[in-house]
């Protein structure tokens, strides 16, 4: 039996992303608040729940953010299929909210509106906002492990995840890079890192930390999205393994001497040939982007080849490794077009090729750019959807479900179900990720500390039986 610490084979892992969305409105005579958009597309929840901050019976939280952001934290999934589905399920709960709130104000204002809803992470105003990816760590993982083997690869990362920015400076592959001041901090806004280290595992605090990484862009493209979480997961699992072993992970040589001014470069250079320089002076020559992404890759087949035990479906990690290894070899030959039906950077960078072929001009370069990520009134992503040129791993018929069922197979089944169930009923509730609470004559309080339970301790049944709501894994 394995200890309580699990053993070097343990690679499990909980997978989540919180996206934050943009908001503006067209078709008015002057400017519209973007809060008075979000007040009307969360008009509804309000009225049936009385709050701006629900969780759904899928399992995810749904709520709106500071500088009325609406945003979407996925439920917990236990691979990154799965957690891509349910950030899929959240797309389409925006866009639906957002086509009530269009009909809404076209009637209140008298004339016809189109609400936007952008799925990227920078403003007309230069704010930005962010997409976190979350991972559960094993707890003896040092932050400074993260911070000299994790973040080299978060950095250079982008030359197949970034969304793609038409800056002042020209194209950039990153929506992210410009706004990242510290590799890993405690810091959000003041100095926004790349990996925060808030310590919130929302599991056992002795076995696990939430790793909260912040430095990605929000994707359009499902592959992109899913890419990033099962890529991230094997480099985790790379240091969790030299971790264990009570070792220093060689991906320590890879440590960066200046992490910010790395994504910066990075984001400026679609080649990956840009040269970073390292933190070991064994090293001091640096090494280029694409020459990190590498030797990433060549750890992490390594490690899927010799290792039974992944903490995925092994077809999930073969198909993270091939997808990595086309882009690479890509990037290499500088054929970047050949990555523009899953890279979103990619992917624009060939509409504003197309753009400019036609002797169109800078406004109409910057409005398809912002184009590209409005989930709701959009034209040019739905346009490559519609003529095959863009890839996903899932189906609309996977995403409508997971709009409303949660994954079977962790604690968001157990909360989703609760939902559910307590919202047919006529007393009080309320729930966070890991307590339930049943309020009344008769306060009844379910704590679900263990994020890979799925069945849920017989407390929970009993609360459920009361309910009359289901208590079992759906097939």
């Amino acid at each position: 039996m394995a200890d309580r610490q699990g053993t070097d084979s343990d690679f499990r892992r909980i997978f989540g992303i919180e996206t934050e969305y943009g908001l503006s409105l067209t078709g008015t005579s002057g400017p519209y608040a973007a809060g008075r958009v979000a007040m009307a597309m969360f008009r509804p929840l309000i009225e049936k729940h009385g709050s701006t901050n629900i969780y759904l019976p899928n399992g995810a939280r749904l709520y709106l953010d500071v500088g009325s952001h609406p945003e979407y934290a996925t439920a917990e999934a236990r691979d990154p299929l799965t957690a891509l589905t349910q950030v899929l399920a959240g797309e389409r709960i925006m866009t639906d909210l957002a086509e009530r709130a269009r009909k809404y104000l076209s009637e209140n204002l008298g004339r016809p509106v189109k609400v936007h809803v952008f799925a990227n992470n920078l403003d007309a105003q230069g704010h930005a906002f962010g997409c976190h990816e979350n991972y559960l760590l094993d707890r003896r993982v040092p932050l400074d492990m993260i911070g000299a083997c994790l973040v080299p690869f978060l950095v250079t990362r982008q030359l197949i995840t970034g969304a793609g920015r038409l800056s002042p400076d020209g194209f950039q592959l990153s929506q992210r890079a410009d706004f990242l001041d510290e590799a890993v901090s405690s810091a959000t806004t003041r100095a926004r890192p790349m990996v925060n280290t808030r310590d919130e595992p929302l599991a056992d605090p002795e076995r696990w930390r939430r790793l909260h990484v912040i430095v990605g862009d929000t994707n359009r493209s499902p592959q992109a999205t899913w890419f990033k979480m099962a890529s991230t997961h094997l480099v985790l699992n790379l240091i969790e393994q030299a971790c264990r072993q009570d070792r220093r992970p060689d991906l320590a040589d890879w440590a960066l001497a200046d992490p910010g001014a790395a994504v910066r470069a990075v984001s400026r250079d679609r080649t990956g040939r840009v040269i970073l320089e390292l933190e070991a002076s064994t090293k001091t020559a640096g090494v280029s982007a694409l020459g990190l992404q590498e030797a990433y890759w060549s750890a992490c087949k390594a490690l899927v080849d010799q290792q039974e035990d992944i903490g995925i479906d092994r077809s999930q990690a073969l198909r993270a490794l091939q997808l990595w290894r086309v882009a690479l070899d890509a990037l290499d030959a500088g054929r970047w077009q050949d990555l523009a039906d899953w890279v979103d950077w990619a992917a624009k960078l060939r509409l504003l090729q197309g753009l400019s072929r036609r002797g169109a001009g800078r406004d109409l370069a910057e409005a398809l750019d912002l184009d590209y990520h409005d989930l709701s009134a959009g034209r040019s992503y739905p346009g490559l959807i519609s003529h095959g040129l863009m890839r996903s791993p899932v189906d609309g018929l996977q995403i409508r479900r997971a709009m409303d069922q949660p994954p079977q197979d962790t604690r968001a089944r157990l909360r989703g179900d609760f939902v559910r169930a307590a919202d047919r009923g006529t007393r009080t509730w309320s729930c966070d990720w890991s307590h339930l609470v049943l309020g009344g004559s008769r306060r009844v309080e379910v704590d679900l500390p263990d994020p890979f339970d799925h069945m849920g301790p017989s407390r929970y049944h009993s609360l459920m039986d009361f309910l009359g709501g289901a208590s079992k894994p759906r097939a």
